[in-house]
């Protein structure tokens, strides 16, 4: 009797778990015009670009929000935890993050069928031996992120494989175990493939050992009480695969690709004599219009595009100036492959920029201020200059900027800065190349101009607001 009676118990329990969960079905989702997904803000899933948001699990979110023919709200959270919680409140479908399912999962969602197999590598400093098997790793410091995916791998490989494998734990919100290698604090650390792509531009004297033998497995994990939705997604996903639209995207939305062309200077030289003559009016007349050197205008359309009318981004950039639908349309020009309307179009896109910049920053600080807001967007360019006044420095120089920007994809700044992760070295590695194209052109015979181009200042823009004063410094710098 007493072994029925807890049963009944049990049952009830259940029962009444199940009716606090709160059930959504495809059509629900379609019926409110909404599809709800939570994320991280990581440069593998979510993050704020200089023209939008950007992200793998964006663009996958974004491309399954159309399938179902509904708008696509997603924002990201701090943490796992709190995901698992809008989840568990019904306020998100989806959460997507480049997650792994694990029995805290399971308890608040159902997860999809993996889309990718992450591999987890084995990272070293370059000054030392590289290693080459897991058994190397027994003997050595190892630095690992406490609660992460790949502490449970190893935690999978010392019940198996390799009894004696110790590692040290690096707290979630403390450096990347990629930094403590770089540092010379441990000997190796354990990373996502992914993620190193973004890591290795941050530290270059890290590199890889070898790959662990088992790969990571990446998901969507779906509310509970929706199995509709579930079996919907991964429908998405295996359509997305076979019609080779998903290995597009990873690719796209790696580290390792870069959004601009880089060339050498003797291509420079090249394309100075046979596709520069074609566009230097439309330059010369830009530059009139917007106060710019039309030198400057053309360095910034060659580093977009080799000044090729014809060019196309993986994200969809199109023409000399390599311009987005959005920004085309917000600058009133209808063809991005017209390269007349397309090197107008930038050169206002950096004069409104340009306004954005203080007055009181002197040249040629100003100009390479703007050069980088173009490039990552003046949101994430006012962070990096805040990094600097909290740190002691000049904002208003482009020096100690420059220092700053690579440190916003660093996870410790870049969850206090008010934008989010970006990739801070691109910006970095843009002016540069900026300039060495600049100098290129200003070396041209009859073309002498003073180094320090600059931009003339222009109206601001109607409607955007006006640059944050920098006063809010940020804790722990």
């Amino acid at each position: 009797m007493r072994v029925f009676l807890t049963a009944v118990i049990v049952l009830l329990g259940s029962l009444a778990g199940c009716a606090r969960i709160a059930t959504v079905t495809l059509d629900a989702i379609r019926a409110r015009g909404e599809l709800r997904v939570v994320t991280l803000n990581l440069p593998t899933c979510y993050y704020l670009g200089a023209q939008g948001s950007e992200g793998l699990e964006f663009d996958l979110a974004r491309a399954y929000a159309a399938r179902l023919g509904v708008t696509l709200t997603i924002y990201a959270l701090d943490n796992e935890e709190a995901m698992q919680a809008e989840l568990v409140a019904g306020r998100a479908d989806i959460a997507a993050a480049s997650l792994t399912d694990t029995p805290d999962w399971s308890r608040v969602a159902d997860a999809a069928q993996p889309y990718a197999r992450i591999p987890q590598l084995v990272v070293y400093h370059r000054s030392r031996v590289q290693p080459r098997d897991t058994l190397q790793l027994e003997a050595a410091k190892l630095a690992v992120r406490a609660g992460s995916a790949q502490e449970r791998i190893l935690q999978r490989l010392k019940s198996t494989v390799a009894p004696t494998l110790q590692w040290v734990e690096t707290a979630p919100s403390s450096a990347d175990p990629v930094e403590d290698v770089d540092s010379g604090g441990v000997d190796y650390a354990i990373s996502d493939a992914r993620e190193f792509s973004f890591a290795h531009h941050l530290y270059p004297n890290v590199r890889v050992g070898f790959a662990l033998p088992q790969t990571r497995p990446v998901q969507w994990l779906v509310r509970h009480g929706a199995p509709d939705l579930l079996a919907s997604v991964d429908i998405f996903f295996h359509d997305l695969e076979a019609s080779g639209a998903l290995a597009r995207l990873v690719q796209q939305s790696s580290g390792d690709t870069r959004r601009f062309a880089y060339v050498e200077s003797r291509e420079f030289q090249t394309h100075v004599g046979d596709r520069l003559p074609a566009y230097r009016s439309w330059f010369e007349q830009a530059a009139v219009r917007s106060g710019t050197d039309w030198r400057l205008l053309a360095a910034i359309g060659y580093q977009e595009s080799k000044w090729d009318a014809r060019a196309e981004s993986g994200d969809g950039a199109r023409g000399v100036m390599m311009l987005t639908a959005d920004t085309a349309h917000a600058m009133g020009i209808k063809d991005r492959s017209n390269p007349q309307q397309s090197i107008f179009a930038g050169a206002r896109y950096l004069a409104q920029v340009r306004a954005m910049i203080p007055q009181r920053v002197p040249e040629p600080d100003r100009t390479w201020l703007t050069v980088a807001a173009y490039n990552v967007g003046f949101g994430h360019l006012e962070d990096a200059r805040i990094l600097a006044q909290a740190f002691g420095k000049n904002p208003d120089s482009w020096a100690e900027v420059r220092a700053r920007l690579p440190l916003l994809a660093q996870e410790r700044w870049y969850a206090r800065a008010r934008r989010g992760y970006a990739r801070g070295w691109e910006p970095v590695q843009y002016v540069d190349r900026i300039q060495r194209y600049l100098r290129l052109l200003e070396w041209q015979p009859g073309q002498a101009v003073s180094r320090s181009a600059t931009v003339t200042h222009a109206p601001a823009p109607q409607g955007r607001p006006a640059p944050e004063a920098l006063s809010r410094a940020i804790p722990g710098a």
